[in-house]
């Protein structure tokens, strides 16, 4: 069994930063690519940034040069350090990590963690 557990959320100031993490724990063969995503209150669901095994990144336009997604392979942990934080980034955010199990390849995602910018 798999699982993806996130942490680090929580209440901050406009312009203040917060660091999300996601352990990715079970039988697990390898990790593919990992990713943040996340979901305002009536909005779809979003990318925010991937990281591949490799270590290639990339960001939605809304926060580049504010977020920075990260990995550590030997922990299979990925983290997401987002600095400069406006109210606009409210919002649930989600791990996903595409990875080879005993049981096949497949995507996962984490329950989710509440990240609240107050103006």
């Amino acid at each position: 069994q798999v699982q993806l557990v996130e942490s680090g959320g929580g209440l901050v100031q406009a312009g203040g930063s917060l660091r999300l993490s996601c352990r990715v724990s079970g039988s697990i063969r390898s990790i593919d690519r990992m990713g943040w995503y996340r979901q305002a209150p009536g909005k779809q669901r979003e990318l925010v940034a991937a990281i591949t095994s490799g270590g290639s990144t990339n960001y939605a336009d809304s926060v580049k040069g504010r977020f920075t997604i990260s990995r550590d392979n030997a922990k299979n942990t990925v983290f997401l350090q987002m600095n400069s934080l406006k109210p606009e980034d409210t919002a649930v955010y989600y791990c996903n990590a595409n990875l080879r199990s005993l049981v096949g390849s497949s995507g996962y995602w984490g329950q989710g963690t509440q990240v609240t910018v107050s103006s």
